[in-house]
């Protein structure tokens, strides 16, 4: 009986998803809107940086700081 279920589950979820696909209608990023102005694209590089690197830093940055602050903490209940 659990085959059935999964089966019947499975089914559902790709029916939905078939349909909801197919129900959508596309995004109108080909026409342009009076006054759109894109600028310059970024390179491989700059997408790398701002996407992947900057995040990393500032998570390295935020995770140094409480590190830094929890131990200052500790050392000063411990006295």
């Amino acid at each position: 009986m659990d085959k059935k279920n999964a089966l019947r589950a499975g089914a559902l979820a790709a029916g939905t998803t078939l349909m909801m696909l197919l129900m959508s209608s596309p995004a109108l990023a080909l026409t342009r809107d009076d006054g759109d102005d894109p600028g310059s694209g970024l390179s491989v590089i700059d997408t790398l940086g701002l996407y992947v690197a900057a995040p990393i830093v500032l998570f390295l940055v935020i995770a140094g700081l409480v590190m830094v602050l929890g131990k200052s903490k500790k050392q000063q209940k411990q006295s």
